[in-house]
């Protein structure tokens, strides 16, 4: 079987240097907002090329992190890709702001620029931009449309650690960055963890005291807040971690460069690269017309596949509101996706292996 992910492999790498980092963290005592904590948010701050780095529970706690921090009103009006995961959305509604859903382009799989500008009214307040599967959002159209109309750009970058953009990464394009360290991510924790990037203090001093219970020092509470940190065991894997990620996306980009000049079979749709550094292949994802066809295919020749994601989020129940909007493109994308095995641990023949499969489809 080819896995889809192998997570015990690809932690297994670094398990020397994790048991003994653990094994510190034991001695020390210290579980939370300790120096492993700190150590972290500084070298990914760096890594970024922002000034600060907050660590957080997760991805969809930094995203409402940065929300909040914003102090975003009852109703404002936020810009999202109708192409992403939920948790984009999510964020937006869970601060009682307003969704506004804008298509993406069928070829970056991302938000499309040049149909932002007709959906901005007087109660838009922001751009999240979400870097899917990988790829950045190209950036130029958006910024400039944000500078024009005074909003906030924020970046999903729950899929992108590492990507560059015009010699920037990920996270430092926009006014404030979103990262998730799920397992599955290019910079996986071991368990849930996020982090929030930016070059603004003032957010960044206010969102480190909403993310700690609102607090700014022990005991006392300037804001409502929550309680969401990164923990120290969490902290450190991700600190070893970081060290290996610009080699990971490396090979990640070249089982992508693979799989896009050796697969030829004329009924699947491969994906597109605009730049080479913008794209760390997060996920390999392909599109075909008869899915369930080539998923049951793959399945039989002992390949794993994954659908990111089967139902778009304007039709799912939780957003029943939205369920009469028509996105023909998004619908399109959530219809026919499906992505294939990718990571920095897969072997050069099963690389070969998925792309004959493919082929004699």
């Amino acid at each position: 079987m080819i896995s889809f992910l192998d997570l015990k492999k690809i932690n297994n790498r670094f398990r020397v240097e994790f048991e003994t980092k653990i094994a510190d963290i034991l001695d020390s005592g210290w579980y939370l907002q300790g120096n492993e904590n700190k150590d972290f948010s500084s070298n990914f701050a760096s890594y970024c090329g922002t000034k600060y780095c907050l660590g957080v529970a997760n991805g969809l706690d930094a995203l409402n992190l940065i929300i909040k921090g914003y102090g975003f009103k009852d109703k404002d009006e936020i810009i999202v890709p109708a192409n992403t995961f939920i948790a984009t959305i999510l964020a937006v509604s869970a601060n009682d702001c307003k969704p506004v859903l804008v298509e993406p382009d069928i070829n970056t799989y991302c938000i499309n620029p040049d149909l932002i500008e007709e959906k901005i009214t007087s109660k838009t307040k922001a751009i999240i931009v979400v870097h899917l599967y990988g790829q950045i959002t190209p950036m130029e159209k958006i910024l400039k449309i944000a500078k024009k109309y005074n909003l906030k750009v924020i970046e999903d970058s729950a899929q992108a650690h590492g990507a560059v953009y015009q010699n920037k990464k990920a996270g430092n394009l926009g006014d404030a960055a979103a990262f998730s360290f799920y397992p599955g991510k290019n910079l996986g924790a071991l368990g849930d963890g996020g982090a929030v990037t930016t070059n603004d203090k003032e957010l960044f001093d206010k969102i480190k005291a909403i993310a700690n219970y609102g607090s700014d020092y022990k005991y006392h509470h300037i804001y409502k807040g929550v309680n969401s940190r990164l923990d120290e065991i969490q902290a450190a894997i991700l600190n070893i971690k970081l060290n290996y990620l610009d080699k990971d996306n490396s090979r990640r980009r070249e089982i992508a460069n693979y799989y896009c000049q050796n697969t030829k079979n004329p009924k699947i749709i491969l994906p597109k690269a605009y730049s080479e550094l913008a794209h760390v292949w997060h996920l390999f994802v392909i599109r075909c017309d008869d899915r369930s066809a080539l998923q049951n295919y793959l399945k039989d020749h002992n390949i794993q596949t994954n659908i990111h994601y089967p139902i778009a989020p304007h039709k799912q129940i939780a957003y029943m509101e939205l369920n009469q909007e028509r996105f023909p493109i998004t619908e399109k994308i959530h219809d026919t996706v499906i992505s294939i095995p990718i990571s920095p641990v897969m072997k050069d023949v099963e690389v070969e292996i998925v792309t004959r499969i493919l082929n004699d489809w």
